[in-house]
């Protein structure tokens, strides 16, 4: 072989298993599918959205799973202008950070707002599901939040416009 000359292999990677989403996940995607939102209560008592099978402050298992929401706070938030084939919307839309009523962290999800101008840090927004027949326990069983009324916002009141498909971090 010649001195530049690259070696190549064709090889595929796979993975060629299934995973168990064990009872906490497991809890959240049958309420997902359900049209519900669960959490899970920590030893400390704080409720984690989406849940984890530990206590992210103290990896303590987590105790019983509660429901919560379904409506809740913005409380960052980011527009995206220009939507990539990929996003879960096909129009602008902001990603946001959503505390739910009766947790204590907040939920990643998209909020299909029209316009960066409707959407503000502290906004109230409530979860716009698919029909119940099109569920299958996935996060994107709620196909957007939405606003629960009419706000004014914008950049200048939290939220960042980010363009190109891309997204900016927004100020809470």
């Amino acid at each position: 072989m010649a001195e530049g000359d690259a070696l190549i292999a064709a090889h595929v990677l796979d993975y060629p298993y299934s995973r168990s989403v064990g009872p906490v996940i497991g809890a959240f995607l049958t309420g997902l599918r359900d049209g519900r939102i669960v959490g899970a209560r920590t030893p400390s008592g704080g409720v984690v959205v989406p849940p984890t099978e530990y206590d992210p402050q103290t990896g303590e298992d987590v105790g019983e799973i509660v429901e919560v929401g379904p409506a809740g706070t913005v409380e960052s938030w980011a527009w995206v202008t220009t939507p990539g084939p990929k996003q879960p919307l096909d129009h602008p839309f902001a990603y946001a950070l959503i505390r739910l009523d009766g947790a204590t962290t907040s939920m990643l999800h998209v909020v299909d707002a029209g316009s960066p101008d409707a959407l503000a840090t502290g906004d109230r927004v409530v979860p716009r599901w698919k029909p119940a027949a099109d569920r299958i326990g996935h996060v994107l069983d709620i196909e957007a939040f939405v606003p629960e009324g009419a706000s004014g916002g914008g950049a200048a009141s939290g939220g960042a416009t980010a363009t190109a498909g891309s997204a900016a971090g927004g100020a809470s």
